[in-house]
């Protein structure tokens, strides 16, 4: 155990983990079953960690999801180890202000941006999508946006979303919706899917959707669609004097087995990292969906995406814990 688990333990005056894993239970928060259910392939450390945060948000009495959601992140932080990629950037702290935005009145839609690519986009989507709304206001709108239409396609009917089958005027600039197809009823099918051709029609889909906070995956076509729509949607919403919240999963590794994962030497952390880095308020490290990547980034065993859905389902539930 590292410094600063033990430092928050003794702050909240448990002696260790399984005590706050008790502690969490009598409040009728079960946090390692929550991770598990979100991803059902994260490590332990996930487990141990977010049951840090509920117990630290949980001892302070905190009632209020969005703040449950940064105490959340601390705990989160606490895991990282020191000097790593993932404790230089602050990554727990980082998924704790995400969850809190998504959290707050004042954002309206969520994207996971090329998140069609990767099952672990829609295991976080699906997280938020049965949870966040039980502590907001008005509901947040929940999109996945992609390269490519049959993926869209497919990965929409494969978790019961809805299917928005778009048409991009080159000429005109214009997005055109040509259909959509729900594939279930409930809080899955009010998540939207969305299939890009390229990166100006996955801008366009930003644009109609009207996107405040978006993830952007680090698997299939890094450089090629999700970090230059980012980029160039930032740069957009900018000139309009419009909030966009943009955060980059992934990257860190430096030389990968990934082909558009350029690097440029030992120091470097590839070329889908330092595009991350250009467009990002929040930068996360290691996969997005893969647990081993994650932890070897120096923080814990679980994916990017779905550590979203967990963190803000678990806010949630401290927010309507038994006091």
């Amino acid at each position: 155990m590292n410094h600063a688990i033990s430092e928050q333990l003794a702050a909240i005056q448990l002696a260790d983990i399984n005590a706050a894993h008790q502690f969490c239970l009598d409040h009728g928060i079960d946090a390692k079953a929550l991770v598990m259910e979100t991803q059902p392939i994260a490590f332990e450390s996930a487990c141990d960690a977010y049951t840090l945060g509920a117990a630290m948000a949980l001892s302070r009495g905190i009632s209020n999801a969005e703040q449950a959601a940064l105490v959340i992140g601390e705990g989160l932080q606490a895991y990282t180890k020191p000097g790593s990629v993932a404790h230089q950037r602050q990554v727990g702290l980082g998924h704790g202000a995400l969850a809190a935005r998504l959290l707050n009145e004042e954002s309206h839609c969520f994207a996971f941006l090329a998140g069609h690519e990767s099952f672990a986009a829609a295991e976080g989507a699906i997280k938020i999508a049965l949870n966040v709304n039980q502590s907001r206001q008005s509901p947040l709108k929940v999109i996945l946006n992609g390269l490519g239409k049959d993926a869209a396609y497919l990965i929409a009917r494969i978790n019961g979303f809805t299917y928005v089958r778009t048409e991009f005027d080159y000429q005109s600039g214009e997005l055109k919706e040509v259909s959509r197809r729900r594939f279930s009823q409930g809080p899955r099918g009010e998540i939207l899917c969305f299939g890009a051709d390229d990166v100006r029609e996955g801008v366009a889909i930003m644009h109609h959707e009207g996107v405040d906070v978006s993830i952007t995956g680090n698997s299939t076509n890094p450089t090629r669609f999700q970090h230059p729509v980012a980029g160039i949607y930032k740069a957009e919403r900018t000139r309009e004097g419009l909030p966009y919240f943009s955060v980059a999963s992934g990257g860190g590794t430096g030389r990968t087995l990934h082909p558009d994962n350029v690097a440029a030497g030992p120091a470097s952390y590839g070329m889908t990292d330092t595009m991350g880095r250009m467009h990002a308020d929040a930068q996360f490290a290691g996969s997005s969906s893969v647990p081993a990547h994650v932890a070897m980034m120096g923080f814990i065993g679980m994916g990017n995406n779905p550590m979203v859905g967990a963190t803000v389902a678990l806010a949630v539930k401290v927010s309507q814990a038994k006091r």
